[in-house]
């Protein structure tokens, strides 16, 4: 079998970075370590002079200095060095040359001036270089190799002059020198091996924490990457449907009380199924965007609930599914839009993955809380794929992406609408059994709120008073433009279409020649050549017409651009736009 040839790289470049900073700390240790040691000599050299008067004792010292001098040399040439590092092995050499040499004076202090008749004398030096020991042990332990050259001739010099003089308490000694030494190295062997494993450890966690940090600027790079193609997917489908959308209703219009307005009408119901999958996307955008926020206030569930039943309850009846939507007296702490939309995305995902039984959805107060259930008897999920169905485009059982069962986003909306609203949501489920959605609201007293509560948007009426007798559109779709001028032509609207800003431009100065303003300009935000729609009318309205009412109609669904259209406050259509939305945006626009 071949080694993993992958690991042992990795794992020779793992040692040689161990060594590079075991020798890095070793050298940064030298000058302190110098200064210690020519301080433990001089009072060494002092003592036993005062008491010998033995001139050697000169020659041992001049050498000892002329050593440390020599170290404190070798660790300025290793800061001088730039790439000192990379040759760490080099740089261990050198310094375990130099402390053997040190062990080595230290060796021969014990035969140049060791007292044979001073037994007190003779303990003092060797409580000194047992001592001397214990400092190099825990001065050079990163460095086995220096720990052994410096005790080792230390050891040997004090044993065997101590044994030379033969007596039974000197050999006593002598002995009692070697246990130590080898006790000393067997320690040196394991602190070095513990602190060489925290030094491996402290690498490894943090070759995992890049690996990590690569890995979560990988996840953020895809994500970006889904965003923007997302988007870009989305307003390029947008473009060529909003014209089909326009175009659509001027036919049923026109075909009204004909045999053919049958056709018209299936038209318009695809048109609407597609751009319902097309809005759920952009949902995610705006969410994701964080354009959409909430205004929390005090609501009464009963028009949540009684909104549901009125929205679905045809719908479960053409499935032949019991729908039941159980009043409640109970008020909530919530945004009533967003936890509709949330709510019908539950309801809308249940009916749709139920065969026979049906639907309830019912309140209940627990303490502080409202527990707000969705359950069904439908298929059921398996418990491995819970966490999974609030994910895009995740879909239990729909591995060919088959359309009747939608996009997959209800469930990925529900998860941001309840992070976005603080509603938090719990599923129960058991295969072939149905399933339990249960949101948690706020509970709230209905006393602490006089206000009457808004209605909600499913009960707003849509109120056209009075259209603008001139538009201009800037959209360099030039079939979007015949769609804008023929549907608006058939309400009274006169519509000029242009490509671009400098063309508008000629426009808005024509326009103000023979005196007939446009009242509306309808811009893109996406022109050709990457202009930007939204730039150029600003631009246009503050060099014509500051106050001339702007509407941008966009395909984008980029949560950036998405921002900005916000940000500014300028109105905004999404394409497909159904023909009631478009003139219900430039009625309101015209508003006086």
């Amino acid at each position: 079998m071949q080694p993993d040839t992958a690991e042992k790289p990795a794992t020779s470049l793992l040692k040689d970075r161990v060594l590079r900073e075991q020798i890095s700390s070793l050298y940064a240790s030298i000058r302190t370590g110098s200064l210690v040691e020519l301080w433990i000599t001089a009072v060494f050299w002092v003592v036993f002079y005062l008491q010998l008067h033995n001139k050697a004792i000169f020659i041992w010292a001049a050498m000892h200095f002329v050593e440390n001098l020599r170290t404190l040399m070798l660790q300025a040439a290793y800061a001088r060095q730039p790439d000192a590092a990379s040759d760490s092995r080099l740089w261990e050499r050198r310094y375990s040359r130099e402390v053997f040499i040190n062990g080595c004076i230290w060796g021969l202090a014990p035969w140049m001036f060791l007292p044979a008749d001073d037994l007190a004398l003779t303990a003092v030096m060797t409580m000194f270089i047992l001592g001397k020991f214990t400092i190099g042990v825990i001065s050079m332990v990163v460095c086995r190799r220096a720990v052994t050259r410096y005790v080792v001739p230390m050891a040997l010099g004090l044993s065997s002059a101590l044994a030379w003089l033969g007596d039974a308490m000197h050999f006593f000694l002598g002995s009692a020198t070697v246990a130590y030494a080898i006790v000393m190295l067997a320690f040196s062997r394991q602190l070095h091996k513990l602190l060489t494993d925290a030094l491996v450890v402290r690498f490894e966690k943090e070759a995992l924490a890049e690996q990590l940090s690569e890995q979560v600027a990988i996840t953020q790079r895809a994500s970006s990457e889904k965003t923007r193609f997302f988007a870009a997917a989305s307003h390029d489908l947008r473009q060529p449907l909003h014209a089909i959308a326009l175009f659509g209703a001027v036919l049923d219009k026109e075909l009204t009380g004909r045999a053919v307005h049958a056709h018209a009408e299936r038209l318009m119901d695809a048109v609407r199924a597609l751009s319902v999958s097309l809005d759920t996307m952009l949902d995610v955008s705006q969410l994701d965007a964080g354009v959409i926020k909430p205004e929390m206030r005090l609501v009464p569930l009963s028009r949540t609930l009684e909104a549901l039943n009125q929205m679905f309850a045809v719908r479960a009846n053409q499935k032949g599914l019991e729908l039941r939507v159980r009043a409640s007296p109970l008020w909530v702490h919530t945004d009533p839009q967003l936890l509709q939309r949330m709510l019908s995305n539950l309801i809308e995902n249940a009916l749709k993955f139920t065969v026979r039984g049906g639907v309830i959805v019912m309140a209940r107060a627990r303490d502080e809380e409202i527990w707000l259930d969705v359950r069904d008897s439908g298929v059921g999920i398996a418990a491995e794929n819970i966490d999974s169905i609030f994910d895009e485009f995740y879909q239990v059982g729909n591995a060919g992406r088959d359309r009747a069962q939608g996009l997959g986003i209800g469930l990925a909306l529900v998860r941001r609408l309840s992070r976005l609203l603080g509603h938090p949501v719990h599923v129960y489920s058991r295969v072939d059994k149905g399933s339990r959605f249960r949101v948690i609201l706020p509970k709230a007293d209905p006393t602490s709120s006089p206000e009457k509560p808004e209605p909600m948007v499913s009960e707003r009426a849509v109120v056209i008073q009075r259209l603008p007798r001139r538009v201009l559109v800037i959209d360099d779709e030039a079939d979007i433009c015949e769609a804008i001028e023929t549907l608006l032509g058939l309400h009274g609207v006169k519509v000029e279409s242009v490509s671009n800003e400098a063309d508008a431009r000629q426009a808005l100065q024509l326009a103000a020649k023979v005196s007939l303003p446009f009242e509306a300009l309808l811009c893109d935000y996406r022109l050709q050549g990457g202009m930007d729609g939204l730039d150029a009318a600003l631009r246009l309205r503050q060099s014509f017409a500051p106050e001339l009412p702007l509407l941008i109609i966009t395909g984008e669904t980029a949560p950036a651009r998405l921002q900005r259209i916000y940000d500014l406050g300028v109105p905004v259509l999404f394409k497909p736009a159904a023909a009631p939305d478009l003139l219900q945006a430039l009625s309101e626009l015209v508003k006086t």
